[in-house]
């Protein structure tokens, strides 16, 4: 099952392993992004930070079986990159789950919404049409910081 989502354009780095997997207790990882599953550098770099201990996948986003992960009972933090991937995920099955904006980087008319997110509009909308839905959005970089709820962001958003 997918417990967790998490869009962060680093995927698996010191605060994943570090914070996020102790916190969360999963199982597995999975990474779905095309520029990580194609590169053997990152595969193995990446597969080499997770605990040993622990399933780790790298998938290109279009054959990541999102249905069958969320639905094999094994607690799975899943990683992406940019909110555009998740648009493109939620369209290839992936269900409703907990979504945690993570690190999204500053750039051409982007906002930030919380210490370590800058959305632009789009991402925003793309955002608030799952929020619409019933998902769970938050921001934050760690489990330990107080998370920043969507209400909050389309509010800093517009604070610009």
């Amino acid at each position: 099952m997918i417990s967790f989502l998490r869009i962060d354009s680093r995927l698996i780095h010191g605060q994943v392993v570090e914070a996020w997997l102790p916190a969360l207790k999963v199982a597995r990882v999975v990474v779905s992004d095309d520029e990580a599953a194609h590169s053997p550098l990152m595969k193995t770099a990446m597969g080499l930070a997770v605990p040993p201990e622990l399933e780790v996948d790298i998938l290109p986003l279009r054959e990541t079986p999102f249905p069958a992960f969320a639905a094999d009972g094994v607690r799975t933090l899943l990683l992406l990159r940019d909110v555009q991937a998740l648009v493109e995920a939620r369209k290839l099955g992936l269900p409703r789950t907990r979504l945690n904006l993570g690190n999204v980087h500053h750039g051409p008319m982007r906002r930030q919404v919380s210490t370590s997110v800058f959305l632009n509009a789009e991402e925003l909308a793309q955002l608030k049409a799952l929020h619409d839905e019933g998902w769970d959005i938050e921001a934050r970089g760690v489990p330990s910081e107080r998370p920043v709820t969507f209400t909050e962001m389309v509010e800093r958003f517009g604070k610009g």
